[in-house]
């Protein structure tokens, strides 16, 4: 009898042990010793249901993978660089890959929407493609199973490249000084889109995070974020809810969420994953982007309309309200709910503070990187 009650005694201590370790007020110095340690010890997050199958926390994102079927050397990174950059791609020979994803920008464009074939205006705001290695699938609406295969869109789509896939690799075969970089490469001097689009994604795969103070701090430089960083980290996991969605060490779950932005009947109305699967269900689901380099990858959103940080914390603490739109009917069947994870936050000002300077800490200096000589 004695024993039991032990073990009733020791089990109502343990509980409520974790729930006051859970909801107590802990101030920057245990924070800053709790999150620069084993993360197994880090506070648990405010995770809903959706969110917990397959859920794992941030912390060190590390070095890409590099896939079976296209291995990693110098010669196809450097390859892949020079198309990368190279404009005769398209059919006005005046864009290049690079024309949207500059590397000075943060792999961006800096715009709301990027400029294409003839200064027309593409549609989505051009995401970047830092840390793209680690993604499941491409572009907003996932369209794309991966990196090599991400690589042939942008050259066939009339508002950005408008070429035509086998032009384009005729046009580079064509060009007498990439034979001996496709031999360095491939062991050939054969051209083919197969050959382009893996030379392409040997060198997006390169292009990742080099370590920010998020990544230092985790890894015990306890001294690497200040105390309004180390808050915003906490505020992250917890009251502010962006774990959620922005988890892993992409901080992003890789999967799609309906953020109340698909702005049914307005000139920007976007569907998202829906134009893919053409699944109700999916109607304004786009997925998750890495919250890693976002201090330098803005505007912000799939249509660019938030032009800074601040806008887009604002929009989520007030529980991603979505603007009714009176000038053209919507069918009924395409308004769907927004995700049941969003919701108003109460964040005080010191607190949206708080979490855009640790967002900051999750980007680095941009390097610069100068254009390679194009062969001829």
């Amino acid at each position: 009898m004695k024993r039991i009650t032990l073990i009733a005694t020791v089990l109502v201590f343990f509980v409520f042990s974790t729930a006051f370790l859970q909801d107590k007020d802990y101030t920057i110095a245990q924070l800053r010793e709790i999150y620069s340690g084993d993360a197994s010890k880090w506070p648990k997050p405010f995770l809903d249901a959706e969110a917990k199958p397959g859920f794992k926390d941030i912390g060190y994102l590390g070095r890409p993978v590099y896939p079976e079927s296209n291995p990693y050397s110098a010669e196809k990174e450097k390859l892949g660089k020079i198309l990368f950059f190279d404009p005769r791609m398209s059919v006005s020979k005046q864009i290049a890959c690079a024309s949207c994803h500059d590397p000075e920008l943060g792999w961006g464009d800096g715009k709301r929407v990027a400029y294409g074939h003839d200064r027309q205006n593409g549609k989505r705001n051009a995401m970047t493609i830092l840390n793209t290695a680690f993604y499941q699938k491409l572009f907003w609406d996932g369209r794309a199973t991966s990196l090599e295969h991400q690589s042939g869109f942008p050259v066939k789509d009339h508002v950005e490249m408008n070429q035509d896939l086998s032009v384009m690799v005729k046009n580079i075969s064509e060009i007498e000084g990439y034979k001996s970089l496709f031999a360095k490469a491939f062991g050939s001097t054969q051209i083919d889109l197969d050959r382009i689009q893996k030379a392409i994604a040997t060198f997006e795969r390169g292009i990742v995070s080099t370590g920010s103070q998020f990544d230092a701090f985790v890894r015990g430089n306890k001294a690497a974020l200040k105390d309004e960083q180390v808050l915003g980290l906490h505020l992250f996991r917890t009251k502010a809810r962006c774990i959620n969605c922005h988890n892993t060490p992409l901080f992003s779950d890789n999967k799609f969420h309906n953020d109340g932005q698909a702005l049914l009947g307005s000139k920007f109305e976007d569907l998202g994953l829906y134009n893919v699967t053409k699944n109700l269900k999916d109607v304004g689901a786009f997925r998750t982007p890495s919250l890693r380099e976002t201090n330098i990858t803005g505007p912000w959103m799939h249509h660019g309309n938030f032009p800074s940080l601040k806008d887009v914390i604002e929009f989520y603490n007030l529980g991603n309200p979505i603007a009714e739109q009176r000038a053209l009917k919507v069918p009924d069947s395409l308004k769907t709910p927004k995700s049941t994870m969003l919701r108003k936050l109460n964040l005080n000002l010191t607190e949206q503070n708080a979490l855009e300077a640790f967002l900051r800490s999750i980007s680095t200096r941009v390097n610069k990187i100068n254009p390679p000589i194009l062969p001829k």
